[in-house]
């Protein structure tokens, strides 16, 4: 079965006071126990913090968003007349150009350097913006990596949108390897193909798009010019998460290779653990369980090498709660 453990340990950046690293400016750290209990045996960590990258020491006067909440700035808050706008966005493209071994990014919510959304703006009357805005590192890093999948590690504390970020992750690290192998016709149809019902499931309308993207490319066609656009709608396409009525549609497609091998009780089974998935009374693992354990007995090449069935090691347990 496809195997995303087969890789090195996939190497995802994230923002240093997760990790236990006393870099806040208070002098404190935002030690991050998902990071460090579920999350460390699987990945590689590159530890960042663009505040203390700029020259601000430990501890500091805290900075704050300002302004406009599309484009806003960053000053400190006791002194609103330093502004750090520029050395955090320069940063942000330095580590963009620099971090091209990373997988993936973990970043600290509400940080008006690192937080992705919902940053707290303050206006001159001294209150903040009904929207929030992006840190001002954040921004400018993931303007030059749209591609990479990134999260906020409290938005990971939902196990929905935590299964969603690490799929990501280990398709992003699934398809470096196949830069490094080399791109092909041949390569990029047989990536497809594994990924054919993870995408279905999270994107039905993508999955489509993308198989006629492939279906179209002719012998004269540079796989090297389609690769890229590929994996950006690809990576884009992830980003939706999967429902129990798309997961439960996938399912079924799967059940579908069985239907000559199994015993009519054995398919009834299989739909009624389908069945109550659909309905939220059994977790995913339930039904992929009895799928796996029938694809064992009954092998089928095809399945076996797909991505759905094992988008993340089975240690992570992340389908054991959606």
């Amino acid at each position: 079965m496809h195997d995303p453990a087969v890789h090195n340990k996939p190497r995802i950046a994230i923002s240093a006071c997760l990790t236990g690293h006393n870099v806040r400016y208070n002098g404190g750290h935002k030690s991050s126990d998902l990071c460090r209990t579920q999350l460390e045996e699987h990945f590689e960590w590159t530890t960042v913090c663009p505040e203390m990258a700029i020259g601000l020491g430990v501890p500091r006067d805290p900075i704050r968003l300002v302004g406009d909440p599309e484009h806003p700035e960053v000053v400190g808050t006791r002194n609103p007349g330093l502004d750090y706008t520029s050395p955090l966005r320069e940063y942000g493209k330095q580590m963009a150009a620099e971090l091209d071994d990373i997988c993936g990014y973990i970043f600290m919510q509400k940080s008006p350097s690192c937080g992705l959304e919902r940053v707290k703006v303050y206006q001159d009357n001294g209150h903040p913006a009904i929207n929030g805005g992006r840190g001002a590192y954040a921004q400018a890093f993931c303007e030059l990596r749209p591609d990479l999948p990134v999260e906020e590690e409290g938005r990971l504390h939902d196990p929905v949108l935590r299964e969603n970020f690490i799929s990501r992750v280990y398709a992003y690290a699934d398809w470096q390897h196949l830069l490094e192998e080399g791109v092909s016709r041949h390569a990029l149809l047989a990536f497809h193909a594994r990924y054919k019902y993870l995408l279905m499931a999270n994107n039905p309308q993508a999955y489509r798009t993308l198989g006629r993207m492939l279906g179209t490319m002719s012998k004269d066609d540079d796989p090297d010019v389609i690769a890229p656009r590929y994996f950006s709608e690809l990576m884009q396409a992830l980003r939706r998460r999967a429902s129990r009525g798309t997961h439960s549609n996938v399912l079924q497609h799967l059940s579908g290779y069985f239907k000559n091998a199994l015993t009519p009780a054995d398919k009834a089974e299989l739909q009624t653990l389908i069945g109550q998935y659909q309905q939220g009374i059994v977790p995913l693992i339930v039904p992929l369980t009895l799928l796996k354990h029938h694809l064992r007995n009954h092998p089928d090449p095809y399945l076996l090498q797909q991505a759905y069935l094992q988008p993340h090691p089975e240690r992570l347990g992340l389908r054991n709660a959606v």
